[in-house]
């Protein structure tokens, strides 16, 4: 297997690509991002899918949980997203309440963050109770990508973050959920919060790609939260989370040392000042000398 170098000119992600991968055994990487500089970085290192995720309710926002992220402002940060990313394919979160009520409130949402977003796809959270939703999505020409095991805009529902699929009831259900999506047709399959062995069975018996999060290494792809992966979350992480950085201290020391260098008067130094040019300098030098001359 060879690995892209970054900065190697590179071919544009679809949905085609995944599966071309999966069939390669080829690793499938995602990190979410949610503004245009986090959006470039992250495409700009050939990272395959990014996906604008409702937990920017957390990351961006500071709620407690994602269930308080309106379709407006999933769009505004998608909007930012979509103008920093060339090659990835962009995948977006339809949040809590956007198709919930309605079927066709759900559709209507998906088209929007297709037509004013610029979304390349729309992940929707549930299995088997969500395919026709998701059909009907697919239908209207918009790609979807599914998302199973612990899905947080059930964090109610579940009675909080807790892993999913530890029976063999829970385990059956888990598979008839990915079976359905795959032979719906979804891009891709997001499993998280569930056991490693689960994941690997549920990796093997679809045809479309598997995201993981939580789930163990054997699925088709990764994915973390960007704020997560650089240690720029303000609640503990997660058991399968790994700072691959640590830009809060960086970002805190580069503050503090801002802070002591403008208390000390050492910044801006005269290298990072503008000047007049010296005929200007020196007519204003001339004018204030005769004002200072009319005050004695």
């Amino acid at each position: 297997m060879s690995l892209t170098p970054i900065g190697a000119p590179r071919q544009k992600i679809t949905s085609a690509s995944l599966h071309e991968k999966k069939l390669r055994h080829e690793a499938i990487t995602c990190l979410t991002a949610y503004d245009y500089a986090s959006a470039r970085l992250v495409d700009e290192a050939a990272i395959d899918i990014v996906l604008v995720g409702d937990s920017l309710a957390m990351t961006m926002l500071g709620h407690e949980n994602t269930l308080s992220v309106t379709v407006d402002e999933m769009l505004h940060h998608l909007k930012a997203v979509r103008r920093g990313v060339k090659n990835a394919l962009l995948i977006v979160d339809m949040p809590f309440g956007a198709y919930q009520i309605d079927a066709r409130d759900g559709v209507s949402n998906a088209i929007r963050f297709v037509k004013e977003g610029g979304a390349e796809a729309v992940k929707i959270e549930g299995g088997e109770k969500r395919v026709d939703l998701v059909r009907r999505v697919i239908d209207a020409e918009i790609p979807v990508a599914g998302h199973i095991g612990l899905t947080p805009q059930s964090v109610h529902a579940m009675g909080g973050y807790k892993v999913q699929g530890k029976s063999l009831e829970a385990i059956e259900q888990l598979m008839r959920d990915a079976v359905t999506l795959d032979r719906a047709g979804v891009v891709c399959i997001y499993l998280e919060g569930i056991p490693r062995e689960v994941a690997a069975m549920i990796s093997q018996e679809v045809r479309t790609p598997t995201i993981g999060i939580g789930a163990g290494p054997d699925c088709d792809g990764q994915v973390l939260v960007f704020h997560d992966l650089l240690n720029l979350s303000f609640h503990p992480a997660a058991k399968f989370v790994r700072h691959f950085g640590d830009a809060a201290a960086e970002i805190t020391q580069a503050v503090q040392a801002f802070r002591a260098d403008v208390q000390a008067r050492q910044y801006p130094s005269d290298e990072e000042s503008y000047h007049l040019p010296k005929e200007t300098a020196q007519a204003l030098e001339m004018v204030l000398e005769r004002k200072r001359s009319l005050r004695r």
